[in-house]
């Protein structure tokens, strides 16, 4: 976090009292020095799985920050990839990431909060990374109907869901502490900062999921290890918007 190309502590203060737009847009400039940024192993772990349930034509990358996920629609959509995300900052990082000509499909960016999406169904594929933390609870099932009403019929919501740590672990503790730390903040200080670790279970996503109107399966994403029963560390979330099939013929 506090190397030379990454934000300093003083920094990362200014972006943690902002509100959460705010913040990203401060943070953009530095945002791939960070880990919050999706890894590299990730991305190309979901990227050979979704590989294998299509092809697509369109995608859309729900809050795209800098563009990781765009990078991965480039690889699997042959018509055109499109980015959303209400933060103005981290849109113009991802713009200057991949700039028209360099390759692959045709990107387009759009302004907008994820919970209110302003596309009819479009998209044969819709894919997220790392976001589902800025909402809350009860937000998740707005966020997925919104997806929903923006895929094709026969078209998937895909994203990685990490198993969670082993309650008493070292990770355990980290990801407990810092949602405590959050919950104190937020209640002492406005704006909000909402991040949150612990809120995205997975009993309680396939629930909302499966109301939005999806039908949902997981694979498991083993080339990123299994856990000491052998049961993946991620899955891959695949929510899919019943109907006839997407265009690309799947």
């Amino acid at each position: 976090m506090f190397t030379k190309q990454g934000p300093t502590v003083r920094e990362l203060a200014v972006q943690a009292l902002s509100s959460t737009e705010r913040g990203y847009d401060l943070l953009a400039p530095k945002f791939d020095e960070t880990p919050y940024r999706t890894p590299d192993r990730v991305l190309d772990a979901v990227t050979r799985a979704v590989r294998e349930l299509g092809p697509f034509d369109t995608g859309l990358d729900v809050c795209c920050g800098t563009g990781a996920g765009v990078g991965v629609l480039r690889q699997l959509c042959r018509e055109r990839a499109v980015g959303v995300d209400f933060s103005a900052g981290m849109l113009a990082e991802a713009r200057a990431a991949f700039p028209p000509g360099s390759g692959g499909p045709p990107v387009h960016w759009v302004r907008a909060d994820a919970r209110s999406l302003p596309f009819a169904p479009a998209f044969d594929l819709a894919l997220s990374f790392g976001a589902f933390g800025h909402f809350l609870p009860a937000e998740r099932f707005g966020l997925f109907a919104e997806v929903y009403g923006s895929l094709r019929p026969g078209g998937q919501f895909v994203f990685p869901l990490g198993a969670p740590p082993p309650v008493g672990s070292r990770a355990y503790w980290s990801l407990f502490g810092f949602d405590a730390a959050m919950r104190v903040r937020n209640a002492l200080w406005r704006p909000r900062f909402v991040m949150y670790y612990r809120t995205f279970r997975l009993g309680d996503v396939l629930e909302d999921l499966t109301q939005a109107g999806f039908v949902v399966r997981l694979l498991p994403l083993t080339e990123l290890g299994l856990r000491p029963d052998g049961s993946p560390r991620a899955r891959l979330v695949v929510a899919t918007r019943e109907g006839q099939g997407v265009s690309g013929g799947s």
